[in-house]
């Protein structure tokens, strides 16, 4: 075959894969990002960024919404970072309010999806930006995008203070509890926010698994150990109960003499 002809279905090939992976990963649809999402309750709190977590199911991840008080910040880079490289954030329900409180919906935006990043582009950088994404099912991770105080709540009947079932990073921080939710905030963060939570009632239901397994277990020990007791008691009265290294030259076992 002719090598033109070879390199021209070649090129026609790559051009066609290119195609297709810019077609699968073409952005985030305009109806995710004007998907309908109430965010009053955190653009009144007194902090810089407000998130919220939304609890999952057994067979679905939870959800989170955030709100950003952009401070001279026009751009923002949204991802997520594993152990191989940085992801892009997947976002929805994006909104964003001018200064004087005028709101605008995602589609409106400059929102651009990448392999890397999803870069979201206001236009005035001293207005709020908000979005909402998937959290883990007791999980929460999301980088500090702007710097500046933070205040965090989990969901309903959740906890961190739990040293084996919580945790808390970066440290520096204060809780409360505000009607059975707590909230974590901190005066100021430049690094990425990672939270692991528990629901209060899974501690005694973990205590009580437990207490029946070390039951058990003792359970087996002290029958296992009567029994040992028993077999040795046996051999004895049998005249079996003789050492297996004991090389000295005695003469048979006494039952035998």
């Amino acid at each position: 075959m002719n090598r033109r002809l070879v390199f021209a279905v070649f090129v026609v090939g790559l051009l066609v894969v290119g195609a297709g992976c810019s077609a699968f990963s073409g952005g985030i649809p305009d109806e995710e990002l004007d998907r309908e999402q109430e965010y009053d309750d955190l653009r009144e709190r007194d902090t810089d960024v407000a998130i919220d977590i939304e609890d999952g199911s057994l067979t679905s991840n939870g959800e989170y919404r955030a709100v950003y008080d952009l401070e001279d910040t026009e751009e923002l880079s949204l991802y997520r970072s594993n152990i191989y490289s940085d992801q892009a954030l997947d976002i929805h329900s994006v909104r964003y309010w001018y200064p004087n409180g005028t709101e605008v919906t995602g589609s409106e935006l400059d929102i651009e999806q990448g392999d890397t990043s999803t870069d979201v582009r206001v236009p005035d950088g001293n207005g709020t930006l908000a979005f909402s994404g998937e959290a883990g099912r007791k999980t929460f991770t999301l980088p500090a995008y702007v710097e500046g105080s933070y205040e965090v709540t989990i969901p309903d009947g959740h906890r961190t203070s739990n040293f084996l079932f919580g945790d808390v990073t970066p440290s520096g921080y204060e809780r409360e509890i505000v009607d059975d939710q707590e909230r974590l905030t901190w005066e100021e963060v430049d690094s990425p926010i990672s939270l692991r939570y528990y629901l209060t009632r899974d501690i005694p239901l973990f205590m009580g698994l437990v207490t029946i397994v070390v039951l058990a277990g003792g359970t087996g020990a002290v029958y296992y150990y009567r029994q040992v007791k028993r077999l040795r008691e046996q051999r004895e009265e049998l005249g079996l109960d003789v050492e297996l290294d004991d090389d000295s030259d005695d003469g048979p076992p006494p039952g035998l003499r």
